[in-house]
């Protein structure tokens, strides 16, 4: 495996390249776009009224402590895709002040990137790397109007092109390759995904909200017994008014070595127990994104 995983896919076992891509195990990010979280932007229009009011009576000091604790990874697009993830959780807003086509991410507070942007950086990183698949999570969705819908959609086709996976069809990652397929589009819609073919229904998404570490494996390993879909590994910001000093950095960082050792612990395959998606927190601060694509070996002792 290369030191960055920027090609892992390509470079599995050949057995492992008929096995399901739904039955593989993928890295991916919680929250992927965080790292460019605007600090003059206003707070997401779905937050309480109350922090609301609190960040414009003392924005100084509100304002900060949000975006430490909104803040889940560091690492950009392309850095993250270099590390190894291949699912990106993409939250999707339209700010009520914001240009009429503008879209951005947010989490709390919204990004300074731009989703058609952030869109063109991908597609330029899979033509270097044509083995290579990702899934794109759509999701959340603030602001969003059917007609920017629609611009979304439109935005997802003509940057991707034939590159997007038709719905429908679970394929190996040999199959994906022969068509020239390298991107699923979950989205969070179903008027959209009933209108258009490129796109998937939403991925399940487990979110374990929880502060203490074993509270959050207790979560994970309760929600395995009720299927399959991805899991994410974060810590929750529940008391973050509490903690006006810490961040979500300080309070995940020195967990993850108890979460890897439960993420080594698990395997890919077709039960109802394994696990496929595995997303995380601070992607390229510890081992996480090697050990979740190790786990593919153990398929090949079955």
């Amino acid at each position: 495996m290369s030191a960055t995983n920027a090609q892992w896919m390509s470079e599995l076992p050949p057995k492992l390249w008929d096995i399901p891509l739904h039955h593989l195990s993928i890295p991916g990010s919680h929250d992927t776009m965080t790292y460019c979280l605007n600090k003059k932007s206003p707070i997401s229009q779905n937050q309480s009224k109350l922090l609301q009011v609190l960040n414009k009576v003392f924005p100084c000091i509100i304002h900060p402590v949000i975006l430490k604790w909104s803040t889940t990874q560091t690492l950009n697009i392309t850095e993250q895709l270099d590390a190894g993830i291949r699912y990106f959780d993409l939250r999707i807003a339209h700010m009520t002040d914001g240009s009429e086509k503008n879209l951005h991410f947010v989490h709390l507070i919204y990004t300074t990137a731009l989703v058609e942007d952030t869109l063109t950086d991908i597609s330029e990183w899979l033509q270097n790397h044509p083995k290579e698949v990702v899934i794109l999570a759509c999701r959340n969705f603030e602001g969003m109007t059917d007609e920017l819908h629609q611009y979304l959609v439109t935005c997802i086709k003509n940057i991707f092109g034939k590159t997007l996976c038709p719905r429908g069809e679970l394929l190996t990652l040999k199959q994906l390759w022969r068509h020239g397929y390298r991107v699923i589009v979950s989205y969070e819609n179903e008027t959209a995904v009933h209108s258009h073919k490129e796109l998937w229904p939403g991925i399940p998404y487990w979110w374990g909200n929880k502060v203490k570490t074993d509270d959050l494996i207790c979560f994970l390993e309760s929600m395995k017994e009720s299927g399959r879909p991805g899991i994410n590994l974060t810590e929750n910001f529940q008391y973050i008014m509490a903690h006006p000093s810490g961040s979500l950095k300080k309070m995940t960082l020195p967990n993850l070595p108890y979460l890897d050792a439960w993420v080594q612990k698990q395997c890919p395959g077709p039960g109802t127990k394994c696990t496929n998606i595995i997303a995380g927190d601070f992607i390229g601060s510890d081992s996480f994104v090697s050990d979740v694509i190790a786990l593919n070996q153990k398929l090949l002792i079955e």
